[in-house]
């Protein structure tokens, strides 16, 4: 029998930290759901047609995020400002669609 001791764990490469693993987890969430949210409030306010539209708002949204993030979507660690601002705008949008049910 031959003995082959444990290599040594090593530097997780991808992630820059926990803290960064968790935003962009919230990230990932926040994107989706905002996106959906433009999209419910173009169809509340307008019908059909805001629907489309809200559907190019959220590809413009998209682009938006892409274009803070040095053209990634999921970055190794998210800056403050954009996560904030992403933040602050799902807020808002779910804030109107609450008031406009």
């Amino acid at each position: 029998m031959t003995y082959q001791p444990a290599q040594p764990a090593k530097y997780n490469s991808v992630s820059a930290g926990g803290a960064s693993d968790v935003k962009t987890f919230v990230a990932a969430a926040l994107l989706p759901f905002s996106a959906g949210l433009l999209v419910l409030v173009g169809a509340l306010l307008i019908g059909v047609f805001g629907g489309i539209l809200g559907v190019v708002a959220a590809v413009f949204g998209a682009v938006w995020w892409r274009s803070l993030n040095d053209k990634k979507f999921f970055p190794r660690d998210i800056a403050k400002g954009p996560m904030i601002g992403l933040s602050v705008a799902t807020a808002v949008l779910l804030l109107l669609v609450v008031l406009m049910v």
